[in-house]
């Protein structure tokens, strides 16, 4: 990693690093997210993927735990969910 890279993040790559993607309840939520970040990771390990339903059940949240190794990695992961209309928010 370049010094410049370096002094744009203050994580160290490789590392374990997991994105929580937010959107309306659906069966499809937790496979549109998955999907997603699969373009960009070689393996999501099993029970890396958690869920949880907002108190009235109106709003999802999906995080993915994975072994990240760039920042530009994680900036076209978020840029890819942000993309999708399934998805309100990324975090």
């Amino acid at each position: 990693m370049s010094e410049q890279e370096q002094q744009e993040t203050l994580l160290e790559f490789p590392c374990d690093f997991a994105i929580k993607a937010m959107g309306e309840t659906s069966e499809e939520l937790d496979s549109i997210v998955v999907e997603i970040v699969r373009r960009h990771v070689d393996d999501i390990a099993e029970g890396a993927v958690s869920q949880k339903q907002s108190s009235g059940g109106k709003f999802t949240s999906i995080t993915v735990t994975i072994r990240a190794t760039s920042k530009p990695q994680l900036d076209a992961i978020y840029q890819d969910l942000s993309d999708h209309d399934a998805i309100k928010y990324v975090l």
